[in-house]
């Protein structure tokens, strides 16, 4: 469950029941595995409303040894350090990285298949076949985050690529890299468009203290001829650029750590992305696109599966006419 209080300059503050999820699995046996979870997002979904009501996994896996295993039907895509393991306790703050919620469209799912192990020396590692985005429906402000195609008798001209490999050999230590290719102009005819994604991360805790960031780098091709076939449909050019990136650090202080496990914590997190980085021939990028945020609060643990949170963000772009409003932020989630 993830509950929102958002108070953001010059509108009204909003009370939102944000997610209500449901995880179900099932274990056929000691080698064969379900897994799923479904999401409502918004509390109600209607033409009235922005709720929604999505199957975000719904996969089987096919245990062979530590080192090989397959799993195929409803994955999430192995980028970045939320997607996989999005629920509120796992992060501070009330909203997700905007990092990875624009460049990295958590929460990304698709229907695909792939496989995923754990050899010697602390490396994972998981890759799979899966659906491509639909570069049709990435923008300027929110980049690639609508191009998902959510497993909905999805396209399947073009099946997308993706992989992530991780080291967790060292005791609260954990340093991640993942990729995404794909072809995804097929919403667009004559338009060859692609997207390469790749994105490094780590996290550590030592003691009380923590500390995780995170670069991610889009390359987007054929996004000249995008901008214009969008514009011949729609009457509006969406500006998607040939690169996107952006990047986090956050650092956070367990001042209350006992009596465990209710801990309280203290955070900052600087985040700066930027959706127009590099700009097709003939596009200009518009500086209200190039952002940059401070998010500051506190996160306390009841429970390690609860969280009630507390933070004030500030963002801040480039541009001297369209302002990014501050808000103040309080949440409660957790999971079982």
């Amino acid at each position: 469950m993830d509950f929102h209080i958002n108070d953001a300059q010059h509108a009204d503050p909003v009370l939102d029941f944000h997610r209500f999820v449901l995880l179900i699995s099932h274990r056929f046996s000691e080698r064969v595995h379900f897994v799923s979870e479904i999401e409502l997002e918004h509390a109600v979904v209607s033409p009235e409303t922005g709720g929604e009501l999505e199957l975000e996994q719904a996969y089987v896996d096919f245990r062979i040894a530590r080192p090989f295993n397959l799993r195929a039907g409803m994955v999430l895509a192995p980028v970045g350090i939320i997607n996989e393991r999005h629920e509120p306790p796992v992060f501070h703050g009330v909203e997700r990285p905007l990092v990875e919620t624009v460049i990295i469209p958590t929460t990304w799912f698709g229907a695909g298949a792939g496989f995923h192990g754990e050899v010697r020396g602390g490396l994972r590692y998981r890759a799979y076949a899966m659906e491509t985005l639909d570069a049709t429906r990435f923008s300027a402000d929110e980049g690639l985050r609508e191009g998902r195609q959510k497993g909905a008798e999805s396209n399947a001209r073009h099946v997308a690529g993706t992989g992530r490999i991780e080291y967790v050999g060292t005791p609260g230590l954990t340093l991640g890299a993942s990729f995404w290719r794909g072809r995804t102009g097929f919403a667009a005819p004559r338009v060859d468009s692609g997207l390469t994604l790749a994105e490094v991360d780590g996290r550590y805790r030592v003691g009380e203290v923590g500390v995780r960031g995170l670069y991610a780098h889009a390359f987007l091709d054929g996004t000249g001829p995008l901008n214009r076939a969008v514009q011949r449909t729609t009457g509006i050019n969406p500006n998607v650029a040939r690169e996107m990136r952006g990047f986090y650090l956050e650092g956070s202080w367990f001042v209350v750590p006992r009596p465990a496990p209710r801990e309280v914590a203290i955070f900052v997190r600087y985040e700066n992305l930027d959706t127009q980085f590099r700009m097709p021939q003939g596009h200009q990028p518009l500086p209200a696109f190039d952002r940059a945020a401070w998010i500051a609060g506190v996160t306390y643990f009841p429970d390690p599966d609860v969280a009630v949170k507390v933070d004030y963000t500030v963002v801040r772009n480039r541009s001297a006419v369209i302002d990014a409003p501050n808000s103040f932020n309080i949440g409660l989630g957790w999971w079982f």
